[in-house]
């Protein structure tokens, strides 16, 4: 059965490393799926497309700049038997041959996805991994959750950043006003102040100097994401994370 989009491939791939031990979350900058584990001294990344093609190979070739740990995921379409995008043999080969590791996904009407390995990473190029690691791995932890889809585009994502915009937004919503300094003592976000004032989202309105009250964004954004709130389990007498401002493309 062939997939209508990309993002159906997400969960099955998802699950197949979760039973390996792996935490997962998705869309971390621009990284469809990333997975760490205990012991694994490389995050997991992977690539998800519905047909293997050179846009997904060279996203491939950029995420070896952060890990070895590398692998591109398409579907097994079983209708296409023949196509030269179903010619796996060949594929596993170049991947082979470029460090990469290969996946397919056959998906069935009745019963679950098979997800197969074809090749596994094997790269040993020394990159210039270190910041690139780090942004990545921040990035992960700092989302209390898996909130996006893999493979999604042109969707509004749950990045660390939108999660501690949306705690802010969720202390101030009781009360009339409050002081970027009263907000950083309720949530325990040391950024607070720069999320107030920089205002990305058009969530807050400063009524004097010192003073913020919610704006009705704000107020339909808590709405929005309230499946986010909930899952975090976040209360306005219980905020945990606290981390520094991102860079531009994190929002």
């Amino acid at each position: 059965m062939a997939v209508g989009y990309e993002t159906e491939l997400y969960e099955p791939v998802k699950s197949f490393f979760e039973k390996q031990g792996y935490h997962i979350k998705s869309e971390i900058r621009y990284c469809d799926l990333v997975g760490v584990k205990e012991g694994s001294a490389d995050p997991l990344i992977v690539e998800i497309k519905k047909t293997f093609n050179l846009s997904l190979l060279l996203q491939g070739m950029q995420r070896l700049k952060i890990s070895n740990n590398v692998y591109l995921a398409v579907e097994r379409n079983r209708a296409k038997r023949g196509a030269v995008n179903q010619r796996f043999s060949e594929i596993s080969e170049l991947c082979q041959k470029l460090g990469l590791g290969l996946i397919t996904i056959t998906t069935y009407k009745t019963k679950p996805a098979l997800v197969d390995i074809l090749c596994q990473p094997q790269s040993q190029l020394k990159t210039r991994k270190s910041i690139r690691k780090q942004k990545l791995l921040q990035e992960f932890e700092g989302r209390s959750g898996d909130y996006n889809l893999g493979g999604s585009h042109k969707t509004k994502l749950v990045t660390a950043y939108r999660e501690r915009a949306l705690k802010v937004a969720s202390a101030l919503e009781p009360l009339p006003f409050a002081s970027p300094a009263q907000l950083a003592r309720i949530t325990g976000i040391s950024t607070a102040a720069s999320i107030l004032q920089n205002n990305y989202y058009g969530w807050f309105e400063r009524i004097k100097r010192g003073s913020y009250r919610l704006t009705p964004a704000g107020k339909e954004a808590l709405s929005t994401y309230e499946n986010v709130l909930q899952q975090s389990a976040l209360t306005h007498n219980d905020f945990l994370i606290a981390e520094k401002a991102p860079a531009a493309d994190e929002f």
